[in-house]
């Protein structure tokens, strides 16, 4: 793609062309032997560029010429930095005597001694220029395109959510079966199958049916080189068991696991078990306690199902491949919407394509998402029918699974391959954020800038492609249907590694484990801390001069954990997990850091004073820091900033125009011309708000707040965390979302519903929190023409009828979320909500007893097609609140379309006052 300055093909020559114009412009003109030699360069690595290009169309390359791709693309990310280093000590220069950068450079440039380091870095490049050009020559190297997708050795494949959809009904009902029985003592059910069959997805599947038959439950994923002691305190999270201590063994535990569930009824899966010894060490966890509890283990190895059912050969539910029916509806529903709406043409070479899938519902899923992407017509299915031609029959073995997924791959352009082999940066089974994601990729220059687009909706546009061709799995959406989490399935990522290597795009290391090899130059470094390396870092060989991207994850006690100093030209940098202190008082040096984010549980952060110096920065992204450096205010690139909730920001944020997004402006530790400052940064999209504000408000920082958010023109979304009572507030009519939050310490409420909801015509999500709650409220946000999600948590319990009109209220909204204590004092009339597909609500057992019944009208709710409801239960009796259940389920029933309905239960009291 045009204006992309990194891609796996042609690695930094894009970018790298850019700079060498810029030295022939203006600021080098009296340097005219200069000039010619890098004119010369420029327009050798331009051809040199064009070859890389067609090297990206071969399948396969001979050795000699692999070499040379390797070679030239490593040379242009050394020929940048050399550049960029020259042009960062010139740019020093100019700041140090306070003079614009083209005027010092001319001066500069006239000065013998700069000259001559100019020409002595240009020899150097030329010098590798025609380097790897007669190389060329001298082994003759031969480019032709193939004609047959080759198959790499390792594949990956993808996620299963899409199979949910078909032929998942037999095998749950046969699951279900399995862990229903009379016995009541814990059983442990295994599938198994190798990957693609669909076993996590029929294990979510059953868990999501089942598990309010449970009081607790956890899902849990593992790997094929776990981390036990992140794995239980994944669990512990889960079943609401608190561990002693952060940094407690895995006997300790094991053992406070095992006393917190011992008079429980608990339902635990285990996703994707490679290892009998990790089954060894995990079920300890389970006590046996006769009171039905359940587990089920989903894994490749037979062994391993086998060894956890106690070689229960009955506990073992075998995946099989779907059936031809269900097969064609996944096949032709994902390309076509329904097999009936596939063109008589088509037909054919459709079913000879489906036949080769063999069932296997992740090769469907792959194929269908490959056409549907390109369009289906009848050239495309003939081309992948060609290309899975060794294929034979209708059994699809392992191997010819590798080929369908390699030739989804292979279909994807330059920029999108770029971004996904840079998914291989994470861990197995990681949740990634889309933000964090798009953000990456922008500071590594994999996503177009040209023409003045806006690179962060490029950015999500790249994402969502690679949603839509299935190559990630989506893992949480926001109230649009955008994805906001997803997650990279184990097998895909196996093939993404694959690619990595091929490409020398990345390179992942064991951090406990030194490399002894000779020194290698590394681009991307992704380093996996475990209980082994007892938080050290040992990177042996790695020449950390080269790095752009390096990223930790697992725990470490060190704060000296990253040689900072060594990453001369780090662009993104990521560090997860780390439960201690960290010092990063280093990375004022790192001038071309543009990505930062460091998130863990530890006390703080350690940055510098000053970081003017990372002049590139774009997100900084660091929620325990001890201090805000001086002069953050003064980083022009800075687009997404995130602080700690205690920490204020220094004077003069008014400078930072750029900012689109501020995660933790805390009212009550910034000054008030920084709370005027808000005003002017007018790019202001997203803002999250902490503090609190006084009863009395004698600084008048409410005045002044809105005052400032009201010239927030831009502004998108604005998150509420100011502790107490908002009612003085009036954001900006331009917000498309407005959320106020609950935290155990205290809420951030409205005291009734505002007025000035009334004018936000562009308002999609509303999250409120509100003191009470009355009919005419409700009035107030009825009429908004985009209202989509609304989520309002009353505080105090009704002391009328809250009615919802009809006449076609709330028009657009398809989810509604309440919390309120009696919910039989909710009434839906014919007409309103004519939208609305979901309908969550909590409410407790003491409410309900007053009345008696769950909410009216529900049958008034033409297009609804699930609702939930979560009950408290506080000192509640059995007969309580399975009496309020009864009632609840019996007024959702009287609706004509049989909405889901889905019902948990909670002895907590975490919503309503008490």
């Amino acid at each position: 793609m045009v204006g992309v300055m990194m891609s796996t093909s042609t690695g930094a020559m894009n970018s790298l062309l850019g700079k060498l114009t810029t030295l022939m412009g203006e600021e080098f003109a009296k340097l005219k032997n200069l000039r010619k030699e890098v004119k010369f360069i420029k327009d050798e690595l331009g051809s040199m560029k064009d070859t890389l290009e067609v090297l990206a169309d071969v399948d396969k390359l001979d050795p000699q010429t692999k070499s040379w791709r390797d070679t030239l693309r490593e040379m242009s990310y050394d020929i940048e930095d050399i550049i960029d280093d020259f042009m960062h000590h010139i740019g020093k220069k100019s700041e140090s005597e306070n003079q614009g950068f083209a005027k010092k450079t001319v001066r500069l440039l006239k000065k013998l001694r700069v000259r001559h380091q100019i020409a002595s870095r240009i020899k150097e490049i030329k010098e590798l220029v025609l380097e790897i050009s007669a190389r060329r020559q001298r082994y003759k190297l031969d480019i032709s395109p193939s004609k047959y997708v080759e198959i790499d050795p390792r594949v990956a494949i993808l996620y299963e959510n899409a199979a949910n959809l078909v032929g998942v009904e037999g095998p749950a009902e046969e699951l279900e079966n399995l862990l229903k029985d009379e016995n009541e003592k814990f059983k442990v059910v295994s599938i198994v199958g190798f990957g693609g069959l669909g076993k996590t997805t029929l294990a979510n599947v059953v868990y999501g049916k089942l598990k309010n038959s449970f009081s607790h439950c956890a899902f849990v994923p593992v790997s094929q080189k776990p981390d036990i002691t992140k794995l239980l305190h994944g669990l512990m999270s889960q079943l609401g068991c608190t561990p002693s201590s952060h940094h407690c063994g895995l006997n300790v535990m094991l053992d406070q696991l095992r006393e917190h569930l011992h008079n429980k009824r608990y339902l635990i899966i285990i996703d994707d078990l490679w290892g009998v010894s990790d089954w060894d060490i995990i079920k300890r966890a389970f006590p046996e306690n006769d009171l039905g509890s359940r587990a089920i283990v989903t894994t490749r190895v037979q062994e391993v199902a086998a060894a956890c059912c106690s070689n229960h050969h009955d506990y073992i539910l075998q995946m099989k491949p779907l059936n031809d029916k269900h097969s064609r509806r996944l096949f032709f529903g994902r390309i076509f919407g329904r097999e009936d709406a596939c063109p008589n043409t088509l037909r054919d070479v459709s079913v000879e394509i489906l036949q080769k899938c063999g069932g296997l519902p992740l090769a469907i899923i792959s194929i269908a998402g490959l056409l549907a992407s390109e369009g289906p017509n009848q050239e495309e299915l003939e081309h992948v029918r060609n290309s899975l031609g060794s294929m034979s029959g209708t059994k699809l073995t392992l191997q010819g699974m590798r080929q369908i997924l390699n030739l989804s791959y292979k279909d994807l352009p330059c920029h999108l391959k770029t971004c996904l082999l840079y998914l291989g940066m994470y861990p197995e089974d990681y949740t990634i954020k889309r933000s964090d994601l798009e953000r990456q990729w922008m500071a590594e220059g994999f996503v177009s800038k040209e023409n003045g687009q806006d690179m962060e909706k490029n950015a999500r546009n790249y994402f969502n492609e690679l949603v839509n061709r299935s190559l990630v799995q989506p893992v949480e959406f926001d109230s649009s249907g955008s994805v906001t989490e997803c997650k990279v399935h184990d097998m895909m990522l196996d093939l993404i590694l694959v690619k990595c290597a091929e490409e020398n795009f990345l390179t992942v290391v064991d951090g406990s484990q030194a490399n002894t090899a000779p020194e290698y130059k590394v681009r991307r470094l992704s380093v996996r801390l475990n209980d082994a390396s007892n938080g050290t870092l040992l990177l042996g060989k790695i020449s950390l001069s080269q790095v752009r991207s390096v990223m930790i994850f697992g725990r470490s006690e060190n704060q000296n954990i990253l040689p900072l100093s060594k990453f001369k030209f780090l662009r993104v940098l990521f560090i997860k997990d780390y439960p201690t202190s960290i010092d990063l008082t280093g990375m004022n040096e790192l001038y071309q850091l543009r990505y930062v984010q460091i998130d863990g549980s530890g006390d703080d952060v350690h940055l510098p004073t000053q970081i003017r110096g990372l002049q590139q920065l774009e997100t900084f992204d660091i929620w325990y820091c001890a201090s805000v450096p001086s002069d953050i205010v003064y980083l022009p690139h800075l687009l997404h900033l995130s602080i700690g909730r205690l920490r204020g920001l220094p004077d003069g944020i008014g400078k930072m125009k750029s900012l689109r997004s501020l995660c933790g402006f805390n009212l009550s530790v910034n000054s008030l011309d920084n709370i005027k400052g808000l005003g002017e940064m007018t790019n202001m999209r997203d803002l999250a708000l902490t503090g609190h504000i006084a009863y009395h408000d004698q600084d008048g920082i409410m005045d002044v707040l809105n005052s400032s958010l009201k010239k927030l023109g831009s502004l998108e979304f604005l998150r509420i965390y100011i502790h107490g009572c908002t009612d003085g507030l009036s954001p900006p009519c331009s917000l498309q979302r407005l959320a106020t939050m609950q935290f155990p310490w205290g809420d951030s409420y409205f005291s009734r519903v505002p007025n000035w909801p009334r004018e936000f015509h562009n308002l999609r999500v509303l999250q409120f929190i509100v003191d009470e709650l009355l009919t005419e409220d409700v009035g107030i946000v009825a009429d908004l023409p985009s209202l989509t999600d609304l989520d309002l948590h009353v505080r105090r319990p009704p002391k009328e009828m809250i009615v919802i009109y009809g006449r076609g209220t709330f028009p657009a909204l398809k989810q509604f979320t309440l919390s309120l204590s009696n919910a039989s004092y909710l009434t839906f009339q014919a007409g309103a909500m004519p939208m609305l597909q979901r309908f969550k609500i909590t409410f407790s057992v003491k409410g309900w007893k007053k009345n008696g019944a769950g909410p009216a009208g529900i049958e008034h709710l033409p297009a609804l097609e699930e609702v939930s409801a979560y009950i408290e239960h506080n000192q509640a009796t059995e007969s309580e609140w399975s009496s309020s259940e009864y009632a609840f389920r019996s007024a959702v029933e009287m609706h004509p379309g049989n909405p889901r309905i889905e019902v948990e239960h909670s002895n907590w009291v975490r919503f309503f006052d008490k």
